[in-house]
């Protein structure tokens, strides 16, 4: 029980801790690398090291006399293709929205998908409760506040349209994730959806994009971080939290990327903080703590 409430926890905490800090690491690459070429080096990184740890899980497991986890072929092949899919689209469009706006407002539409999943999950009958609901209310004017500086006019451009759409189909992957995560091993299923979506956005690259390979090693380094890093082992540590957990409340929980974004630029580049950001720090942890708090549930019925 105990390794259970560590998982869900403590490793979407983790992958929004690394995504928080990739985000600059993306941004660099916008004026180098085109966006299906970002994501095909990104994708196919993350597939060849995920191979390699699978295989080292199941060796560990044979050493030790235990039998791996049993998948099921066939829903980790549709849970690939779909979850491979939606990430494949989701990347691309935040890449590409990346190039003309800026950050925190990128960072702002971009996590909306922490509304999307609830409302996703009413048409898939995964009903979120109240708590949750005034949790993801306060989530919302938390990462307002935090990613939209004071002044700054709210406009949607051609941009920003991209990275609503963005927040929907990562609504969908997350949604996706609830849905496989269960049935299939989960590294096995993070393995997959990188080969799905390595095959899509190199696909798209050779079709579209001209891709120059001085400007590639140029960004061979953050290319590699966002590849080992956001993706190998992030995109794992979410398909591991999700399993058997609310995808609501891990959402929240993986929102917490735009915390660490700007709490890193803080720390790492020394910018100052105002006092409607550090607002906005403050409610979005009081979304996730009040999105964790057991409420008291009635003899009959109980609370919904």
């Amino acid at each position: 029980m105990k390794n259970n409430i560590l998982r869900q926890n403590v490793f979407p905490v983790l992958a929004a801790a690394i995504w928080g800090t990739a985000f600059v690491a993306q941004s660099v690459c916008t004026d180098y690398v085109p966006p299906f070429a970002f994501n095909a080096l990104r994708s196919v990184i993350a597939f060849v090291l995920l191979i390699g740890v699978s295989r080292i899980f199941d060796g560990a497991a044979h050493r030790a006399g235990r039998t791996p986890e049993k998948t099921d072929r066939r829903a980790l092949v549709l849970g690939g293709v779909c979850t491979g899919v939606f990430l494949a689209v989701a990347s691309n469009l935040q890449q590409a929205g990346l190039a003309d706006t800026s950050a925190g407002k990128a960072g702002f539409i971009t996590a909306l998908y922490v509304v999307l999943v609830p409302v996703l999950g009413v048409f898939l009958k995964r009903r979120a409760s109240a708590q949750t609901w005034v949790s993801v209310v306060i989530a919302v004017a938390g990462l307002y506040l935090l990613c939209i500086r004071g002044g700054e006019r709210f406009s949607l451009q051609t941009s920003d349209v991209y990275l609503l759409l963005c927040a929907l189909f990562f609504a969908c992957q997350i949604m996706s994730i609830d849905h496989f995560g269960a049935k299939v091993d989960g590294i096995k299923l993070s393995c997959a959806q990188f080969f799905v979506a390595g095959v899509i956005s190199t696909v798209l690259s050779l079709l579209f994009e001209t891709v120059s390979m001085a400007n590639v090693l140029r960004c061979v380094w953050p290319i590699l971080y966002v590849a080992v890093f956001s993706s190998c082992v992030a995109y794992t540590l979410q398909i591991l939290a999700q399993r058997d957990s609310d995808p609501t409340v891990v959402t929240l929980l993986l929102s917490l990327e735009s915390v660490f974004s700007v709490l890193a630029g803080a720390i790492l580049l020394h910018d100052r903080l105002s006092g409607r950001e550090y607002f906005g720090c403050v409610l979005m942890f009081a979304a996730v703590v009040l999105a964790q708090i057991p409420l008291k549930r009635r003899k009959r019925g109980g609370l919904r």
